[in-house]
């Protein structure tokens, strides 16, 4: 089955949150001054269990979701999550099954994820310097818990990795191409994310974004590269290959590049909600279906038209309208 919005994208990808929680308290995403120790996370009680994530992962795949990603806060930190990927992967029709983290527990975790069924892994990684590393994650975790997790996937057969950098203005803009340099020739594929506004809580301007044409001259000025197409419709980041053959890196440019025409994304949070934005300032309560006693029937019911009626094209129509705006955090529906 396939469902399209008022722009005809058709309901391809589902972002699954497990937990809001996260070890990191990265400035862009987290900061510290808002989720300090008296923040209150949501209670166990309100987190939907792995049997309800797994009926609406089901849901969703029947309406036409090809690909599944586990997202948080950070999803490790969610416990038995191998119970959940065991789960998932055995929906049939499902095509992919991939998780982003921050890394940090990866070590200790990557071969019962791979075991469980877990086809890719995206670590985030925004510098190799460790002090800009520590600075950046604001709760001084070394870079080399980061880099230990990524070899413990690719040991365990999750490579290629893709590693997501945020890159922010005076904090890590001078790492791009050191982070260049560490992935080349590696098979992981390392893609640079402009600084977005999402959620209301980070003190986002517009002088902090490094933007991607910036980013792709950073790159220029040390190696040869070229275009590459896109794998898929709805793939957020623009290709680049190393012409002496090293790999490839992708850039991310919701911001300066919208690419809200192609999005085909949905996302669940950690307590059942659902977003069809990742700038949405508001969301449609799953969890209250679920808890009711509603069939698959009806939920596919709700599902299907909150998606025909999705008009989002945030990045497009980014200005001083849309400033100040109470959107979800990122935190709450995984990037």
């Amino acid at each position: 089955m396939t469902i399209t919005d008022t722009q005809h994208r058709p309901l391809r990808d589902l972002r699954i949150s497990v937990t809001d929680r996260c070890n990191f308290r990265c400035p862009y995403c987290m900061p510290k001054e808002v989720y300090g120790r008296d923040w209150i996370f949501l209670p166990h009680g309100e987190l939907l269990s792995f049997e309800e994530i797994s009926q609406l992962a089901r849901i969703f795949v029947d309406l036409g979701v090809q690909k599944i990603r586990i997202t948080g806060g950070e999803p490790l930190l969610r416990r038995d999550l191998e119970r959940l990927i065991e789960m998932l992967a055995a929906i049939g029709g499902l095509c992919d099954l991939t998780l982003t983290t921050n890394g940090s527990l990866l070590a200790s975790k990557a071969h019962n994820l791979k075991s469980a069924g877990l086809q890719r892994i995206t670590v985030s990684l925004d510098a190799l310097d460790d002090e800009v590393f520590r600075a950046m994650n604001d709760v001084s975790i070394p870079v080399v818990r980061v880099l230990e997790g990524i070899d413990a996937a690719t040991d365990c057969g999750l490579a290629p990795i893709k590693i997501n950098m945020v890159v922010r203005r005076g904090m890590n803009e001078h790492c791009v191409t050191d982070l260049a340099r560490h992935f080349r020739h590696t098979g992981h594929i390392l893609r640079f994310i402009e600084y977005m506004d999402a959620g209301h809580t980070n003190g986002w301007r517009m002088e902090d974004v490094v933007t991607a044409a910036e980013i792709l001259a950073m790159i220029e000025s040390e190696w040869s590269v070229e275009p590459v197409q896109a794998n898929y419709r709805g793939e957020v980041a623009k290709r680049y290959r190393y012409r002496d053959g090293a790999g490839e890196f992708g850039i991310i440019a919701s911001v300066t590049q919208a690419f809200c025409g192609d999005c085909t994304r949905m996302r669940l949070t950690a307590d059942g909600q659902i977003y069809t934005c990742l700038f949405a300032t508001r969301g449609h309560d799953l969890r209250r279906l679920l808890r009711s006693g509603a069939c698959d029937a009806d939920i596919t019911a709700f599902v299907r038209a909150i998606w025909h009626r999705r008009t989002d094209r945030y990045s497009e129509i980014r200005s001083a309208a849309t400033i100040g705006l109470d959107k979800v955090e990122m935190s709450r529906v995984g990037g």
